[in-house]
């Protein structure tokens, strides 16, 4: 059984973040911020970035911190868990990105750092052919990895699209649990953008806002892969999910301890009961302020955390 939790992290410090205009039309977390200069933006979001850094290290987590480059201009390059993935057997996978100024954030110096830093890479999959198209998979935004039963569910979007998870299961030999994921959007019932709003997974748990599953057939399918796969379900609500509450991440520092890590508007808007649960499986809980980058990128700590199961060399 392969391993679920990873102590080291990659992530990429921005130089130019802003409300990214492109992934605005299907991401209804972004909020425009009145009265505030880009400049400003840009400072307070580098504040929250360096500041969840610090809490990282603090708690003995390893992070690889990448500069983002001022040209191509890419809003988003601090989400860096969409377009690439690390794997244990020194796979690295690269994904189709739906708005295009995304795609500029697949960067083959970020690859060639790794191998510099003694990481072991044995394999690139690149499924990012399929933008052309017009069909996408962002991920560990679009597919919640259930490494160490080489399982992964994913909610269907126009983010996340059945043909590309085909090519997911056939080049990386996971299983694919997918459903559709909604949420209310001006009266309408309309897909979640990323399933990583919705779930996250622990070696031992799941937090999952099961109510955005309208249909009781993918719900049970669902609940019962998790359950049969030795997962404790820890629900939220759809109100905790708006306030990314579905998007957190299990990590291990140097010890091997686990902790969960989250933003402070996740951690506040659980009930004691949840924290209990969460801390059952944890010896800590990590959460830090993002509320610029939330508001404005549309993403929470999770998206920010690039896994790095690479193997040392």
């Amino acid at each position: 059984m392969g391993v679920n939790t990873t102590s080291t992290i990659m992530m990429i410090r921005p130089v130019q973040f802003r409300l990214n205009e492109q992934t605005a039309v299907n991401n209804y977390y972004q909020k425009a911020l009145e009265g505030i200069t880009p400049e400003n933006v840009q400072e307070r979001a580098l504040a929250e970035f360096d500041g969840f850094v610090q809490k990282l290290r603090n708690h003995d987590i390893e992070v690889l911190v990448v500069k983002d480059t001022l040209e191509p201009s890419t809003p988003d390059s601090i989400f860096p868990n969409n377009w690439i993935s690390f794997h244990e057997d020194g796979v690295i996978g690269l994904y189709p990105m739906y708005a295009e100024n995304r795609r500029l954030e697949r960067r083959q110096d970020i690859i060639d750092d790794l191998g510099q830093f003694g990481y072991q890479i044995t394999n690139i999959i690149d499924l990012s052919g399929t933008e052309e198209a017009g069909r996408f998979l962002e991920g560990t935004g679009s597919l919640i990895l259930d490494r160490g039963n080489q399982i992964a569910y994913a909610a269907i979007s126009e983010r996340t699209h059945p043909e590309v998870i085909k090519d997911f299961e056939s080049a990386f030999g996971y299983k694919v649990v997918s459903f559709v994921a909604n949420q209310n959007v001006g009266g309408k019932r309309l897909p979640i953008y990323h399933t990583n709003v919705m779930m996250a997974l622990g070696h031992d748990f799941a937090v999952i806002c099961l109510d955005t599953i309208d249909d009781t057939g993918e719900r049970k399918m669902v609940v019962d892969s998790l359950e049969n796969s030795g997962k404790e379900i820890i629900e939220i609500s759809e109100n905790q999910k708006a306030h990314f509450a579905g998007n957190m991440l299990q990590v291990e520092n140097k010890s091997g301890d686990r902790m969960m890590v989250m933003s402070a508007a996740a951690y506040a808007s659980l009930d004691e009961d949840q924290k209990t649960k969460i801390l059952l499986y944890n010896k800590d809980i990590i959460s830090s302020s993002l509320d610029t980058i939330e508001a404005l990128g549309g993403g929470s700590a999770r998206c920010m955390m690039a896994e790095v199961f690479l193997p040392k060399k």
